[in-house]
């Protein structure tokens, strides 16, 4: 029994770590110097090398079927659109902006999950729809110069909802950093032949010192270690508690940046209201789903 506490404190721990890591991404997007695209660009063609060093490492098989391989390398797609709206937001408008705009990634899973899965939406999202739009909303209404970045961030929001719903299907089939790996491959090529088509690897891609240094954290510890870690501890971990932390990404981000950028970072008083709106939302939103679930299987086990 004290081992397995001291497992499940240990990967706790862990997945705090991991998490923080996440939020710094958007201080180093912001520190990089190259655009969103080249950025992107760079950050998956070094996470996808940095996975494929780690599964030869560590002797993994990473072949599988030309239709998983397909379904995987269209979704990085998707995943490449999501960073390089992620980015271009950050650089048209704040970190905070963004990561705020970034958590209403609940709001649309709430809604696609149950199209994708045929299933009822319930109440409880219906409320934390509600909330998190009403966030939104004072945002929008306060922070009418980032207007750009607000909508850039929330369209990559949406795309990260779907590459995620795509992947809880996925993640029955195969282990998650394989899922990863052909994802990331699939974005590095799909951003290659759009930046081919369109003449951006002749703009300008040179990086300094600083911007290679900051993007070799940004694809191996951001990206492919933080992916690995993030995914090992959800075998000790509940759903519920993953879930929770993960939620933490946001308020992790906009303090670092507060840290990094202060002046820049100071927002008005509708941004911070809407943004303790959405937060309390998503915070709420795991404990409601638990509660509503924990009574349907009292009720079906009443029933029988």
């Amino acid at each position: 029994m004290k081992k397995s506490l001291k497992q499940v404190n240990r990967n706790t721990l862990i997945l705090h770590v991991t998490v923080f890591v996440w939020g710094f991404t958007g201080i180093l997007g912001a520190l990089i110097s190259v655009s969103a695209i080249h950025l992107v660009w760079y950050r998956v063609l070094i996470a996808f090398i940095t996975l494929y060093l780690y599964f030869r490492y560590t002797k993994t098989r990473i072949t599988v079927s030309t239709e998983a391989f397909l379904k995987l390398f269209f979704t990085g797609a998707i995943v490449g659109a999501h960073w390089i709206l992620f980015f271009y937001s950050i650089k048209v408008s704040t970190v905070s902006v963004t990561l705020i705009c970034l958590s209403s990634l609940t709001l649309f899973t709430a809604i696609l999950e149950p199209i994708f899965y045929r299933k009822r939406i319930s109440a409880v999202e219906i409320l934390v729809g509600v909330m998190i739009i009403s966030g939104i909303y004072l945002i929008f209404e306060f922070e009418s110069q980032y207007t750009e970045g607000i909508v850039t961030g929330l369209v990559s929001a949406l795309c990260a909802s779907i590459f995620s719903i795509i992947n809880s299907k996925q993640i029955k089939n195969r282990p998650a950093p394989l899922i990863s790996f052909y994802e990331l491959l699939g974005a590095w090529v799909w951003i290659s032949l759009y930046l081919i088509s369109t003449n951006g690897f002749n703009s300008d891609m040179n990086l300094n010192t600083s911007d290679l240094t900051y993007l070799l954290i940004l694809g191996t510890i951001c990206t492919s270690v933080a992916y690995v870690a993030g995914v090992s501890v959800m075998k000790e971990l509940s759903a519920f508690r993953v879930a929770l932390i993960t939620n933490l990404e946001p308020l992790y981000g906009i303090v670092l940046a507060f840290l990094f950028f202060r002046k820049s970072e100071h927002m008005s008083g509708g941004f911070y209201l809407g943004s303790l709106i959405i937060l309390v939302a998503i915070f709420l939103y795991p404990f409601a789903k638990a509660k509503v679930e924990s009574r349907k299987r009292e009720k079906q086990t009443a029933d029988k």
